[in-house]
């Protein structure tokens, strides 16, 4: 019955089960409903539950996608066979990085890791950066770790630099820091991101009854978002359907906007390459926008050369013109944005939170920001500090990750004087230097009697002390546990002194008391998240706990956020959201397209993210840009973006920036003739 609600073209692409697929499903055209109905379209077929993979790029969205599945299919009320029990009676829906550690905890100790690896995120990373290029600090050498984690990330992914204009000298010092910087993760027995996908395909390469036994387990697959899917994540895909052929891709060329992480276009214009026999469905009726919002959006993506060619129409009506608005400043942008806003709220009864600020660099945030805390206006800032970057939150996910593998060199030096305990920076340095001699981790060289002896006596008993008490924290995870392991991490934490030491180290008792609350609310979500296993030595809950919040930290963020606000975001964090109303600020050359766009061939991927940001507005679009605008204290003349002028004058309407009201019909005109002939490159 549910498929008489779907479109031609989306009953197609659900009704398309063998063979490979590729549906191009343009901006609001339904694609979550799409591959949700075709998911549940072959289980009604009769494929089993455990024979479908369905990838996608966020949990978020790999939720939204399961929670649909199940209203779909009608409840079974049988008994489940208890021979299937080791088989998942549900479709596997899950990002590329949760997938591969379904892989890793299975098989990689044929790689030489221990099953209880951790997973380091950025500051992790960051950190072993910092310890393998301490010796370097004297040296000429200017790079950030963050600059030399983007260029390993790039390595690693890429095989090659030479994209990101880098000298060869550079080159050479990335290489030798890759490998360096792989050996002390393995010696911690840890991977990052980037090691879920690159140690999965080892295995697959290496061990090939590991990558026999993944294709005859999952027969149909699915890739959501297939655009923004870099070499590793297409070499991945392609090994496990290459002999099957049952895949699905579904994405929009149109969308490609994270080229500069990585996304490589070319693995979804180029599918035909690798599958011949593709079909290719399109999804071209939005349900999201109005006529005129998706006229102009057409127009200007028209211009990129290399593109898949579709056109989005709509039901909803023609809509209001697109309002282009000039201001003299950046704050005066931000001042009749958010007037508007509350005009609107006042007038329309609109709320804040049907409305959004899209903005291309974080950058400009502050203006807009200053204005609605002068309006009183409720807001939230997409991408503004993690739940995760607090320093509270760090220090107990450290424990609990050491606790679990003490080999864990970032978090072990984290918390090793954290409350205070006599392990000075000094001698924590001195046991580091000596753990990469020996190329093994900092707990281990710990234990050495004979580095024990080369401490004086107070570290030395400092070093001790501390190793007894690991010793009989982490017995509690060794059997079978019935008991809290929020309760047990709890408990260790108040013996060390760690919550009275957090409390102390704000002078504002607010400010403390938030902290704590922080470190407690992190606690309690380990029974929340570990409820469902039972049975099972306390190790392999607490394991479970630490993948979850790595894997899926999104679902924390969204845990505090305000009911009615109006949503800042970046243009790049924007793709798969959408808002009734849409304000795009900054339209200005150097900005969007940003000034390294010529230089570096990427005008395509800059016209994309503007027909990204156009197509996120359902009902009303307001586009601006200044004639001056402040970067770093600094005033500075600014220029309409070149975009501008490929929207159709038959879309826009051109409203006077300083009085909030349209332009006469000729005035308008004018304006709009000048604005292209003034950027008529």
């Amino acid at each position: 019955m549910w498929l008489t609600k779907l479109n031609p073209e989306q009953r197609e692409a659900v009704q398309t089960t063998h063979g490979p697929l590729l549906i191009l499903a343009g901006a609001g055209t339904g694609k979550t409903r799409v591959i949700t109905h075709r998911i549940a379209f072959l289980l009604q077929k009769g494929v089993m539950p455990h024979n479908i993979l369905a990838v996608t790029f966020t949990n978020k969205a790999a939720r939204e996608m399961q929670e649909r599945v199940r209203k779909l299919l009608p409840k079974d009320k049988k008994k489940s066979d208890p021979s299937s029990e080791a088989r998942p009676n549900k479709p596997t829906i899950c990002t590329f990085h949760s997938f591969c550690v379904r892989v890793l905890r299975r098989y990689i100790d044929k790689l030489g890791y221990k099953r209880n690896f951790v997973i380091y995120d950025q500051s992790d990373q960051l950190g072993t950066i910092r310890k393998l290029t301490s010796d370097w600090s004297k040296s000429n050498i200017n790079i950030k770790p963050a600059e030399w984690l983007g260029f390993l990330s790039r390595l690693r992914n890429t095989s090659s630099l030479e994209s990101l204009g880098l000298d060869a000298a550079t080159i050479r010092l990335a290489e030798r820091l890759m490998t360096r910087y792989e050996t002390a993760l393995k010696a911690c027995n840890a991977v990052d991101f980037d090691d879920l996908i690159i140690l999965t395909l080892k295995l697959f390469n290496d061990h090939p009854e590991v990558l026999k036994s993944c294709r005859e387990m999952y027969r149909y697959v699915m890739v959501d978002e297939y655009q923004d899917t870099n070499g590793k994540q297409f070499q991945l895909i392609h090994a496990l359907t290459s002999e099957h052929r049952n895949l699905c891709v579904v994405g929009d060329d149109d969308q490609s906007i994270y080229g500069w992480r990585g996304a490589e276009i070319a693995n979804l214009l180029n599918l035909e390459d690798h599958f011949p026999e593709v079909r290719v469905v399109k999804l071209e009726q939005n349900y999201r926008s109005t006529s005129i919002i998706l006229d102009a959006a057409n127009a200007v993506i028209r211009h990129n050369p290399l593109r898949k060619d579709k056109t989005l129409w709509s039901q909803k009506g023609k809509g209001p013109l697109i309002r282009l608005m000039a201001f003299e400043s950046d704050e005066a942008e931000a001042d009749a944005i958010v007037e508007e806003i509350e005009i609107q709220r006042m007038s329309s009864k609109i709320p804040w939170k049907d409305q959004s600020i899209l903005f291309r660099t974080n950058l400009q945030a502050r203006p807009i920001e200053t204005a609605l805390r002068k309006a009183k206006v409720v807001y939230r800032l997409v991408g503004s500090q993690s739940y995760f970057d607090r320093r509270e939150v760090k220090d107990v996910l450290a424990y609990l990750r050491v606790m679990l593998n003490p080999d864990d060199d970032i978090s072990l030096l984290r918390i090793a004087n954290v409350p205070a305990r006599g392990l000075s920076a000094k001698t924590m340095q001195t046991l580091l230097q000596i753990s990469q001699d020996r190329r093994t981790s900092v707990y281990a060289v710990m234990r050495h009697t004979d580095v024990q002896e080369q401490l004086h006596n107070a570290a030395r008993k400092s070093m001790q002390s501390f190793l007894q008490f690991m010793d009989e924290t982490r017995a509690f995870l060794s059997g079978e546990s019935t008991d809290s392991i929020s309760g047990w991490a709890r408990e260790f934490l108040e013996q060390t002194g760690y919550f009275i030491d957090l409390k102390h180290s704000e002078k504002d008792p607010k400010a403390a008391e938030n902290r704590l609350q922080s470190a407690m609310d992190l606690l309690s979500s380990i029974d929340e998240l570990t409820n469902k296993i039972v049975n099972k030595p306390g190790d392999e809950k607490l394991a479970h706990f630490l993948e979850e919040i790595s894997l899926d930290q999104d679902r924390f963020e969204n845990e505090n956020e305000q009911p009615d606000a109006v949503t800042m975001i970046t243009m790049h964090s924007c793709k798969g959201l959408e808002f009734p109303h849409v304000h795009i600020v900054g339209m200005e050359q150097g900005l969007l397209p940003h000034t390294r766009s010529v230089e570096e061939g990427t005008m395509d991927e800059e016209r994309r993210l503007f027909y990204v940001a156009i197509t996120r507005a359902m009902e009303s679009l307001t586009i601006s840009h200044c004639e001056t605008r402040k970067k770093y204290g600094q005033i500075t003349s600014c220029e309409p973006s070149r975009f501008l002028t490929e929207l159709p004058a038959e879309c826009v309407e051109v409203v006077d920036g300083v009085f909030q009201r349209p332009a006469t019909q000729e005035s308008g005109a004018a304006m709009f003739d000048a604005l292209k002939a003034s950027l008529d490159f």
